[in-house]
């Protein structure tokens, strides 16, 4: 049996924290979103204390990630209203701080095009200045 760790996001947009999960691999319709924590899943279909309101379970944890035997994937709301990513440890082989980085980078981007488009503007595209990404956008 696989332990879970708990891992401090700065995720609190749910629908960003979706479309993050989306570019990461993920399709919509296998990302489980519940008003209330429900409890994960191991790999043996045993259920674990950890519980989660955003879930991957793990039928499709290994479709679209490990192809093994996974492990549900949750992120949980916390007090302060962002989330924690609760990754089992065999599934950090692949949901590692590459992939997280990955995430935190998707999640980013999909934010700013969110507030972008709520402020009128329109994307207009990528461009790197000195090493770094930037989103340029236009007025509509």
């Amino acid at each position: 049996m696989s332990a879970y760790s708990e891992n401090r996001t700065a995720f609190k947009d749910v629908d960003t924290l979706i479309a993050a999960l989306v570019e990461c691999g993920y399709p919509k319709e296998c990302i489980e979103i519940n008003e209330t924590a429900q409890h994960l899943y191991g790999y043996h279909g045993d259920k674990r204390t950890d519980t989660a309101e955003i879930i991957i379970r793990r039928n499709n944890v290994n479709k679209y990630m490990s192809g093994g035997a996974s492990n549900d994937i949750g992120f949980k709301r916390s007090a302060d209203g962002t989330y924690s990513a609760i990754i089992s440890q065999y599934d950090s082989g692949k949901h590692n701080a590459k992939w997280m980085a990955k995430l935190k980078t998707a999640y980013a981007e999909n934010g700013i095009m969110k507030t972008a488009s709520k402020q009128g503007l329109r994307f207009a595209g990528r461009k790197v200045v000195n090493g770094k990404l930037q989103l340029q956008f236009l007025k509509a």
